[in-house]
Order: C-alpha cells, then sequence, then structure tokens
C-alpha cells in the first residue's frame, strides 16, 4: 500500500513539473512587447534588478523603470526574491535582451488608487523621494508632488532633512494627462487641529492663567499659543501704560503668563490679557507714593479744572487749579502745557479709586507779601476787620458820625477858607 502512495506521489509531481514547464513554454512562445508578466527578482545591482520570468532568458529591469520617482540605486525599489507585476518593455531574441517596467504597472494601478483616495477623501502615506524647488516629490506609485505651501501649518524654510521621511497626506488634484499629481499635508494637519482645537477650547474657562508662547505679531495685538490654541492679547491688554506696538512689549517665541478673559467656542476665539497677570500701576502706586512726598511728573492733559500729570505708567493724578500757582490764574494754560515736566507734592493716594491729589505750588516758595495802608471803605464785609484795627485809635470813631465830627473838629479851621 505505502508502495503505490509513493508511485502516486512521483507521479503528480512530474505531472506538476511537466505542466509548469509547459505554462513556461507557452509564456516564453507567447512574450512580446506590452505584455503584462510575472516574474521574481533574482538578482539585485546598483543600476537594474535582474527577474526571472520564465522565459528562455532573463529580463532586466533598468533603474528608470523601477520607480515613478528618481532612486539612486535598485534596492531601493525591490529586493531579491520579490515577487513583482512587469511590463515588457522591449524584446529582442537575437541579442537575449529582454527589458521590463515595473514602474508601468504601478502607475496604472495608483491611477485608480489615487483617484478613489481623492473621491473618499482618504489619508495615504508616501517618502518623501526629492526635495526641489517649491516643494517636495514623494512615490505614490505615479511622481506625487506636494508643494512647499502644503507640507506644514506654518512657513518652513529649508526641507533638506525632510528627504525619506513619511508624510501623512491627502490627495488635491489630479490630471493623468499631464501625468500630474498634486498633495497635501497641510490639509491633513489643519484637520488633526481642528479637532484638537474643539477639545481644548471645550476646557478652557474665563479667568484661569496659562504658560503660552508669542507665535505671531499683529498692528492690533499679539497672538499666543496655550497649548493648542492661539488666543489673540489685544493691544489694550499688552500693559498698563499705553502701548503703540506689541513688539514693545514682546517679540515671537517669549513665554508669557496670560490670563483669559473671553471665551467664544462658536467662533473658535479665546481673549487673552498679558497685563491681567501683572500687579496694576494702581497697586503699585499705594506702595510706590507717600503723601507729602515732592517727585517729578509729566503733564499730560489740561482741563479748565486742573491739570492731569503722570507720576507712574499707567497712574495721573490731579492738580486742582487752585494747586498750579500761588497767585491766582484763570486756566492752567496760563502756566502749564502738555508734555511739560513739573514737580509735585503728593497730597493724597486712593488706590482703590484710582484717585492722586497733588500740588505744583506747594513744591514752590510763597512769594512775600507787600504791606498795604489800611482801606477805609464803609463796605459792610470789610468794616469789620477795620473796626479791630481802628478800635485802639483814640483820634478815629466807630461810628460814621463820629468819624465827621472828629475831621470837622481837627479840620474845621482848614475848611473854614475854601468857603469863603
Amino acid at each position: 500500500m505505502s508502495e503505490e502512495i509513493k508511485n502516486n506521489e512521483t507521479q503528480a509531481n512530474e505531472n506538476q513539473a511537466e505542466q509548469e514547464a509547459q505554462e513556461l513554454m507557452s509564456q516564453a512562445a507567447a512574450v512580446k512587447k506590452g505584455d503584462i508578466v510575472k516574474g521574481k527578482i533574482i538578482k539585485v545591482e546598483q543600476d537594474q534588478a535582474i527577474v526571472d520570468i520564465g522565459y528562455k532568458y532573463d529580463g532586466t529591469i533598468p533603474l528608470r523603470e523601477l520607480s515613478s520617482v528618481q532612486i539612486e540605486n535598485a534596492d531601493q525599489a525591490v529586493q531579491e526574491g520579490q515577487e513583482v507585476e512587469l511590463k515588457v518593455v522591449t524584446i529582442d531574441d537575437n541579442k537575449e535582451k529582454l527589458v521590463l517596467s515595473k514602474r508601468s504597472i504601478d502607475s496604472e494601478k495608483s491611477w485608480e488608487t489615487l483617484q478613489q483616495k481623492l473621491d473618499e477623501k482618504v489619508i495615504l502615506e508616501a517618502t518623501v523621494a526629492e526635495v526641489v524647488k517649491g516643494g517636495l516629490v514623494v512615490d505614490v506609485g505615479v511622481r506625487g508632488f506636494v508643494p512647499a505651501s502644503m507640507v506644514e501649518r506654518s512657513f518652513v524654510e529649508d526641507f533638506s532633512d525632510y528627504k525619506g521621511r513619511t508624510l501623512r497626506l491627502r490627495v488635491k488634484e489630479i490630471d493623468r494627462e499631464k501625468n500630474k499629481v498634486i498633495l497635501s499635508q497641510k490639509d491633513v494637519l489643519d484637520e488633526e487641529f481642528e479637532v484638537q482645537k474643539k477639545e481644548i477650547i471645550g476646557k478652557i474657562e474665563v479667568g484661569q492663567t496659562y504658560e503660552g508662547t508669542v507665535q505671531r505679531l499683529t498692528q492690533f495685538g499679539a497672538f499666543v499659543d496655550i497649548g493648542g490654541i492661539d488666543g489673540l492679547v489685544h493691544i489694550s491688554e499688552m500693559a498698563w501704560h499705553h502701548v503703540e506696538h506689541p513688539s514693545e512689549i514682546v517679540k515671537e517665541g517669549d513665554k508669557v503668563n496670560v490670563q483669559v478673559l473671553k471665551v467664544d467656542p462658536e467662533k473658535d476665539k479665546v481673549s487673552l490679557s498679558l497685563k491681567a497677570t501683572q500687579e496694576g500701576p494702581w497697586e503699585k502706586a499705594e506702595k510706590t507714593f507717600t503723601t507729602g512726598e515732592i517727585i517729578t511728573g509729566t503733564v499730560k492733559r489740561l482741563a479748565g479744572f486742573g491739570a492731569f500729570v503722570e507720576i507712574a505708567p499707567g497712574v495721573e493724578g490731579l492738580v486742582h487749579i487752585s494747586q498750579i500757582a500761588h497767585r491766582h490764574i484763570a486756566t492752567p494754560q496760563e502756566v502749564l502745557k502738555e508734555g511739560q515736566e513739573v514737580k509735585v507734592k503728593v497730597l493724597d493716594v486712593n488706590a482703590a479709586e484710582k484717585r492722586v491729589s497733588l500740588s505744583i505750588k506747594e513744591t514752590e516758595e510763597a512769594p512775600a507779601q507787600t504791606a498795604s495802608a489800611p482801606s477805609y471803605s464803609s463796605r459792610p464785609e470789610k468794616s469789620s476787620n477795620h473796626q479791630k484795627e481802628l478800635a485802639g485809635n483814640e483820634n478815629v470813631s466807630l461810628s460814621n458820625q463820629g468819624l465827621s465830627m472828629t475831621l470837622g473838629e481837627r479840620f474845621g479851621d482848614k475848611l473854614s477858607k475854601f468857603k469863603k
């Protein structure tokens, strides 16, 4: 029984070998230019690969026919023992020359696959084969191009270290007639960022303080990354004092502490404040200035009732018009002008009400008073004062009548001359 089994196995093996030989002979007889054949890589050289397709002699795959992108060595595309599908480029039995192309088959298959990925918006992975002017070349079965603006979410100045990297891409455009495929990694990153941003913004609360990194500056403020999302620090929230441009306070790349002022999940906007994390000028003023102290300030504004003098960034005190000069003035402009530096005395500091009272005249010595003769006006408001001054004078009566009689008696003889 065992002998019979052995005979059957031997016969089966012989039949299989004969069948394979017939298939090879059939393929050998049928191979012609343009045919699609299957083979096995038997040797990989630097500039070509040798392949056995079952023909009477082996075929070669030149370097240019191994890949749709430029490669420097054949082993970048195939390895020994690999089964491959190939297209016959040329065949010359007289010279035993059989040239095959892997690139042609890969390209045919890739166009269909790429179109499907474009339609379905599927993400694919590809390795950067070349760094060229304006972007990157990737192998997606055909030569694919990733423009520089579509590589990352932010600007990249130098792509020299991108060769060999694997990118996650989305197909943007296909033009088979022009053999053009445009891909984008930025689209993939943007989509992931939007999902991440929604998650982050949902956890942010007004009043929270974050350490962030300044990403970019504009005329109206600075954008700060607070962990995956950029919030805006408006120029009015950069500092407690007036700021002309954000660059006066921060620069790109700076680490800063910011406080959340407002969150708008629908618009994906976060408003931040830099100054809210810092001690305010009025808190500093309360610690810095004391009543009676004389300091230097700058006249910022003039009003009918006085002058506002800046004594520290963000802190202005009022010099009432009565405290500007020792002499009477009708308007502050008679003595002061905006931008002028003046010495002022601190009369009062009220940080809670953000109010400082100042005096200019108390920093100056009062002018000497000039002596003058007493006035004898009969106006009631002055009479009481003069009554005290004249009370001790025996020659002056405190009544109008007395005053007249006394003068008549004293000067009567002289006055009589004028009557004649």
